[in-house]
């Protein structure tokens, strides 16, 4: 099986790629602005973007996960948002059309209102900003194909390269002893979840030839102050991080946030009972026996 990932030298493209290796199968992960050894570049707005792509690899599998996910940058930058989400995943849908491709899809629960949450799959989607609107957009366009998986995800952490995840970034700040505050809401709530564990679903989804739309989340529900807190719990040297609970409001952030967000996983778990996730504990008992 050929598998192209687009995005890869992000967080979950990057443990896609490393994952999908590991399997034996034969994966190219491809960059657009931040480039690793691993990844090649791709340009998802150009029509001759996949040139790159020769009769020696023709992908079976392309996992999207490129896309502009910087919130509040997104709100004023709509023209720019809508051709790295909606405008690059038509050129995607388009090629995977012209091959027969199967096409997975990294979305976000942003495309909720954060009303009734967390949300399952069936539940009727309700964008309230910029970001949120152009991912169910591209949603829509993925749809139009024969054969294609909509992985919803929200609040990924992990190992990193650039470590830009929440997570990775306070235990960055922990490590370093750099003096630093955050203010955090306390009234938004997500479903954070390891990106090692996407790949693994993935892969797991893609083997078994699952179509459809697919949750994927853990079994952890925090708040954003909660969850900067379990973090620092662990660490008795991190005098130095202070971590102050305010409301959303208060932080007037430019992008309207879904409060009560996060995503509900009971279509995979079904179909995968055997399937152990990993929570924010076990992740950063891993790191500090790794040598944080």
């Amino acid at each position: 099986m050929n598998i192209l990932v687009i995005g890869a030298s992000g967080l979950v493209g990057s443990h896609c790629l490393n994952y999908f290796a590991q399997k034996q199968l034969s994966v190219i992960g491809t960059h657009l602005k931040f480039e690793t050894d691993k990844t090649v570049f791709f340009d998802p707005l150009s029509k001759d973007g996949f040139d790159f792509l020769n009769n020696n690899f023709i992908p079976d599998t392309i996992i999207h996960c490129g896309a502009l996910t910087n919130v509040d940058y997104c709100e004023e930058n709509i023209v720019e948002s809508y051709n790295l989400t909606v405008k690059s995943t038509k050129l995607v849908v388009e090629y995977c059309k012209s091959r027969n491709i199967k096409l997975v899809y990294i979305s976000t629960d942003y495309i909720f209102d954060g009303i009734n949450g967390p949300y399952t799959e069936n539940q009727v989607p309700n964008p309230t900003n910029v970001y949120g609107k152009h991912k169910l957009e591209a949603e829509g366009i993925v749809q139009g194909l024969n054969d294609y998986i909509i992985a919803r995800i929200t609040n990924v952490y992990g190992e990193e390269e650039r470590s830009k995840n929440f997570i990775a970034h306070l235990l960055t700040l922990i490590k370093s002893k750099t003096d630093k505050t955050f203010n955090l809401p306390y009234d938004q709530f997500a479903t954070p979840i390891y990106a090692g564990d996407i790949a693994r679903m993935l892969y797991l989804l893609i083997s078994d030839g699952k179509k459809g739309i697919y949750n994927l989340s853990s079994t952890d529900y925090y708040n954003r102050y909660q969850l900067a807190s379990k973090v620092k719990s662990y660490f008795s040297e991190a005098d130095d991080l202070n971590l102050n609970a305010i409301s959303t409001q208060s932080l007037q952030q430019k992008a309207k946030r879904p409060l009560l967000g996060g995503l509900l996983n009971n279509k995979f778990i079904t179909e995968y009972p055997n399937f152990e996730l990993t929570n924010v504990d076990a992740f950063i008992l891993k790191t500090i026996k790794n040598g944080i």
